[in-house]
């Protein structure tokens, strides 16, 4: 495996980490249901919320991400690096269309293929 073989990888990892944490994290709010905000209902709130296994869970994957994240900061450039995270921006969409049925209108997919278009820019330099 060639060494930017290996540091897309680890740029990759964390951003599908990322996905995967953020689509449990939207399971486990949407399960606690509608929610009260304010300074009295914020113990019970934060009990609900930590004692959900989604949230735990991806809270876990989504944080376990970053160890790889720091291998990839140590392997290349920030500004190389930095940019590929905005793939989640696509991946995420693509995920919540497919996985939790939301609607994503037409001006949201051309914003996506324009993230694509960028990354590979950022790729290629």
């Amino acid at each position: 495996m060639t060494p930017m073989m290996l540091t897309l990888i680890l740029i990759l990892i964390p951003t599908i980490t990322g996905v995967a944490g953020q689509l449990l994290l939207k399971v486990g709010m949407s399960q606690l249901g509608a929610l009260e905000i304010s300074i009295a209902a914020l113990p019970s709130l934060m009990m609900r919320i930590v004692m959900s296994p989604y949230i735990l869970i991806g809270l876990t994957i989504y944080f376990g991400g970053v160890f790889f994240w720091l291998l990839a900061l140590n392997r290349a450039d920030l500004s190389y690096v930095y940019p590929f995270a905005s793939l989640s921006y696509v991946l995420i969409t693509l995920a919540s269309w497919l996985l939790l049925h939301e609607a994503v209108p037409p001006l949201r997919w051309i914003g996506l293929v324009v993230i694509c278009v960028g990354v590979i820019l950022v790729a290629r330099s």
